[in-house]
């Protein structure tokens, strides 16, 4: 009788599963190998682990992976290989544009008294100061905002210092108060005592 069918699925043992890519790794590879020996079959195997470790086996008799993914882009009509001097210089391109963007924005704010402008001109330049009047507004109106929560924080916190010290004076003025009458209070009666005393004094003579 048979072995059934396993299911394929995620190993949840980690060290369980390491090992299991190892082995299947280095058999993946042996195939390819022989794949490649015994067909004669230009062959790129790219594999990346779960940690993101890169293996990959390269047929002999294909130069480079380069000229590989090339003949791939070829046969694919397909961009997978990208020079970075092509990227540099798409990017400069962009920045070129946006350079010039600016220049043309800076030279519609700016008003040149030999320059013969027509009206339509005159209205886009209008236009576009309006629109930097109101950026400039709306940010001087939240700078000018920004500012005044700060006072009012920092007056607040003032005023909550103040009431506490006003707190504290108040509570040493009835502290004083408490001491002063419990010192008169003691005062008066040492001299009912002392008066008593002098009378008992009296009356013995």
């Amino acid at each position: 009788m048979g072995r059934g069918r396993s299911e394929i699925k995620r190993i949840d043992n980690p060290t369980q599963r390491q090992s299991t890519f190892y082995k299947r790794r280095d058999g993946l590879f042996k195939k390819a190998r022989e794949l490649a020996v015994l067909c004669d079959v230009d062959l790129l195997l790219l594999l990346f682990s779960a940690s993101g470790k890169l293996y990959h086996y390269l047929s002999p008799t294909v130069p480079s992976v380069k000229e590989f993914v090339e003949r791939y882009e070829a046969a694919t009509h397909t961009r997978v290989w990208t020079d970075i001097r092509q990227e540099r210089r798409a990017e400069l391109e962009k920045v070129g544009q946006m350079c010039e963007l600016l220049e043309k924005e800076l030279r519609f704010m700016t008003v040149d008294d030999g320059e013969q402008y027509t009206v339509p001109a005159l209205e886009v330049l209008e236009h576009n100061l309006e629109a930097a009047m109101r950026r400039v507004r709306t940010e001087k109106d939240r700078k000018i905002g920004d500012e005044i929560n700060y006072l009012d924080n920092i007056i607040r916190a003032r005023q909550v210092e103040r009431y506490g010290l006003c707190d504290q004076l108040a509570h040493a003025h009835n502290l004083k108060d408490v001491e002063g009458g419990s010192t008169s209070l003691s005062h008066s009666l040492d001299l009912k005592l002392a008066s008593t005393s002098d009378g008992w004094q009296l009356d013995d003579g």
